[in-house]
């Protein structure tokens, strides 16, 4: 009975991995397959981007590497080749230059040069305007008749267009500020030429010597600054826009045409100036404060102030 009750233990073993499964090994060789694809490709893209002389230098290398490393470079004692194992130096290449075979060159500009230009250019076309002026007087009946009285010559700020009085033919009335009508005609035409550059323009004003009598304290400065204006007007209805006309200043009898006779008829004159680029900026720092002008800037000398005109 003892017997009969003991029963035989069966242990079962359940075995894992099935018989189609091959475990964890194809992984690694997946792995290793990628990474020589890699390996590949990365060689690939070395030897395209690689430049011929490169490649000749590294063939040269493995050649004969012993050779090569004695001579410190090509083989042929060049020891100040770029690529120290062979090839050519690329710093000594001329000819077209290829993607990675040498850095560009740097471009300088000489800004003294380039300035020294403009303003050759700017004189030349100046000189033009002079000639065409000249031609303008010739061919006009009217403006031949006085052409005593216009000066045209280029100075360091421009070219000058100067109207002056004669001994019996005056332009304007006698102590006044009133244009004669000649004046008005010699204006008129010369604003319509000078209305074809893009060059500003100043107006400056000029008195003999001989003083002017007033007890209200009115003297030749008032005078001739209202002279400047009065000549102002009429350019501008000869066409020339208010913008254009940059200043107007009268100077009395303090710089006069003919310095040995200060009381000579001549230096009563009105002068007009086609600026060149340098007056102009000069003069436009004249009204920028000195606080917003660029440090290191040369300034130009004050133009004289010209008093309001009268209406």
């Amino acid at each position: 009975m003892a017997d009969e009750g003991l029963r035989p233990i069966i242990v079962k073993r359940i075995k894992k991995g099935g018989g189609g499964h091959h475990g964890g090994a194809w992984k690694i060789a997946y792995a290793d397959f990628v990474t020589a694809m890699m390996a590949f490709f990365l060689l690939m893209w070395l030897l395209g981007s690689t430049t011929k002389g490169d490649l000749n230098g590294i063939a040269e290398y493995f050649k004969t590497p012993l050779k090569v490393a004695m001579s410190g470079g090509s083989g042929s004692g060049d020891s100040s080749s770029v690529i120290q194992g062979g090839g050519t130096d690329l710093s000594r290449r001329t000819g077209q230059v290829k993607r990675g075979d040498m850095t560009p060159e740097k471009k300088t500009y000489d800004l003294r040069a380039a300035k020294n230009l403009v303003e050759k250019e700017e004189k030349q076309r100046l000189q033009q305007l002079k000639v065409k002026i000249e031609q303008t007087i010739d061919s006009n009946p009217t403006l031949r008749k006085f052409k005593n009285q216009l000066l045209l010559d280029i100075t360091s700020e421009g070219l000058r267009v100067q109207i002056v009085d004669e001994q019996n033919r005056p332009m304007f009335e006698l102590a006044k500020a009133e244009l004669q009508p000649y004046a008005k005609i010699i204006l008129f035409e010369i604003g319509r030429v000078l209305n074809e550059v893009p060059n500003k323009i100043s107006v400056t004003g000029h008195t003999d010597a001989t003083p002017y009598a007033s007890d209200t304290g009115y003297s030749n400065w008032e005078l001739s600054a209202e002279r400047a204006n009065a000549s102002r007007r009429e350019l501008a209805k000869g066409g020339m826009p208010e913008a254009k006309i940059m200043r107007v200043v009268g100077l009395a009898s303090a710089a006069p045409l003919d310095r040995k006779d200060p009381f000579d008829p001549i230096n009563r004159r009105i002068s007009i100036i086609v600026m060149n680029k340098k007056t102009e900026e000069a003069v436009a720092r004249d009204g920028i404060m000195p606080e917003l002008q660029q440090e290191g800037t040369e300034e130009a000398p004050p133009a004289p102030a010209a008093p309001p005109a009268k209406s």
